[in-house]
């Protein structure tokens, strides 16, 4: 269910905004799913501009992006535009498909070699032309494209969960490297405290949250 917004949450929407909370909490209002404030921010991030061609959901990782991707897709399922085709990593494939139709209850069906060969052997046409919400991978939309391009598609969710490489990252490394070898030679011997365990976090991100140590100070 959509939680209760207090009035300082609901003080950073427009009405514009408010207007499209409304219409969500209908589209999600059987939903399995507890949403958080972020999650509906981005949601209605993504509606605000109906002249917009898209929008990109950049959320760190474990914030909930397939959520938050889940209703807008259950909003256009609502408004009965039902074209919809998710495009993803080939290993998230069944991912998206247990998560649309166990939290939100729409219809999905994985598209692949083997299925769409068996449609096309029943006399389908195009098997992206479907009644459900269609979901592939990158490699198999690629070898499709024809068909991809043939339909007036109304929404299209691009999953890029691969890593990302910032241009200036080889020199960024080699700062680090430098750092650690100088720092390393101006401070005592140290190692990680007997029965410790470091605290690591992950995301965008990763580092060390707390990393106990015993230092070798001699007199």
């Amino acid at each position: 269910m959509l939680p209760v917004c207090n009035p300082l949450f609901v003080s950073t929407y427009t009405v514009f905004g408010l207007i499209f909370m409304q219409i969500l909490a209908g589209a999600v209002a059987s939903a399995q799913v507890d949403l958080n404030p972020h999650q509906v921010d981005a949601a209605l991030f993504a509606f605000k501009s109906p002249l917009s061609r898209g929008a990109l959901l950049a959320d760190e990782v474990g914030l909930g992006k397939t959520i938050e991707a889940g209703l807008v897709l259950s909003q256009k399922w609502a408004e009965r535009k039902r074209r919809v085709l998710v495009i993803t990593p080939s290993n998230l494939r069944k991912q998206w498909l247990q998560e649309l139709t166990e939290k939100f209850f729409l219809p999905c069906r994985i598209l692949e070699s083997k299925s769409y060969n068996a449609e096309i052997k029943r006399g389908r046409s195009c098997p992206f032309e479907a009644s459900e919400i269609v979901i592939c991978s990158y490699h198999f939309a690629r070898s499709k494209a024809s068909d991809v391009r043939a339909i007036p598609w109304d929404l299209v969710v691009i999953d890029d969960d691969g890593p990302h490489r910032c241009p200036g990252s080889f020199l960024a490394r080699q700062e680090l490297r430098i750092f650690l070898e100088e720092w390393l030679a101006r401070v005592p011997e140290f190692r990680i405290k007997p029965g410790a365990q470091p605290v690591t976090s992950s995301g965008m991100v990763n580092g060390v949250l707390s990393l106990p140590l015993t230092w070798d100070i001699r007199s």
